[in-house]
């Protein structure tokens, strides 16, 4: 006999995907190269670089089971999808605005979203990305216009673009909700430290994580976004302080912070478990040292 299911009970599986990639960044100049992240949190050495060598490429997943590296100094609007093996194309003409510091995140269970960033100023604008990894035309941006700020899942379809810089005396830490139809909402006041060049990523299955970034300092503390979009106060930092690193999804419910700079590059990485708790250094991976790196995840 089936089971009976009462009406309107909606399943709360929000599955992430196993496995990341760490690529492209900066390290006495602009690289291509790429890491895989195994279902267990470890990082490969240097897979050979594809595509346009550059910094502040930002990553998102679509598709469900596949990523897109996009954007980035130059600036360019090129993208490189990366397919549910890892394996990263060539460049796809770009679409929209060239610009760099630009923030990425999924969005709906099969899309994605990059957004804000800087190239002929500070920008807003959203593009959109199907679940076939096209990427659309600009969308007329809502919020505070900034660069080198973060973004991640949260609520299994739902996104949240957060903190960042622009020109003026001191960074943001305010936040713009994205809906499941890939919606940018106005700004939310900002909690937390106000910081620069931090790194977001899902984990738990519907929730997220900012963590790092500097401004007057170098910084490790973390914010926890809760499956609604409610961004907590400082969590305690775990770990080196340092800028310009990047997280992704791994093993279907945790995440992993990797590379940045404490004032020289680095190549370590730190785990984040299905509650939210981040661990200490792991010793530093066998991938180049490296800053403004992007990350996505794929399978």
């Amino acid at each position: 006999m089936f089971p009976i299911i009462p009406a309107n009970t909606a399943a709360a599986s929000f599955p992430e995907n196993d496995e990341g990639i760490f690529g492209y960044g900066y390290a006495g100049g602009s690289l291509s190269m790429t890491n895989l992240v195994s279902n267990a949190g470890v990082v490969s050495s240097d897979v050979a670089g594809v595509g346009t060598v550059r910094h502040f490429a930002t990553g998102c997943e679509y598709g469900g089971d596949k990523g897109i590296f996009g954007y980035g100094a130059g600036p360019v609007s090129v993208t490189n999808p990366v397919s549910n093996t890892g394996v990263v194309s060539s460049d796809v003409a770009g679409v929209g605005t060239a610009r760099d510091g630009i923030m990425a995140c999924s969005y709906g269970g099969d899309k994605g979203i990059y957004g804000y960033g800087s190239g002929g100023g500070y920008q807003s604008m959203t593009n959109l990305v199907s679940n076939t990894g096209v990427v659309s035309s600009d969308v007329a941006g809502v919020g505070t216009i900034r660069s080198k700020g973060a973004a991640c899942e949260y609520g299994g379809d739902k996104g949240i673009f957060g903190y960042g810089s622009a020109t003026g005396p001191s960074p943001y830490s305010m936040t713009n909700l994205v809906s499941n139809a890939g919606v940018v909402a106005s700004d939310v006041a900002g909690v937390g430290t106000a910081r620069s060049a931090p790194a977001a990523c899902g984990y738990g299955g519907d929730k997220g994580i900012f963590g790092y970034g500097a401004w007057a300092a170098l910084n490790s503390m973390t914010n926890l976004v809760s499956d609604v979009g409610v961004v907590s106060s400082d969590v305690a930092g775990v770990g080196s302080a340092r800028y310009g690193l990047a997280a992704t999804q791994y093993g279907g419910d945790k995440g992993i912070f990797g590379f940045g700079a404490t004032g020289t590059e680095v190549s370590i990485t730190n785990l984040v478990s299905n509650a939210g708790v981040v661990a200490s250094d792991q010793a530093a991976t066998t991938g180049t040292v490296r800053r403004y790196i992007g990350a996505c995840s794929f399978n």
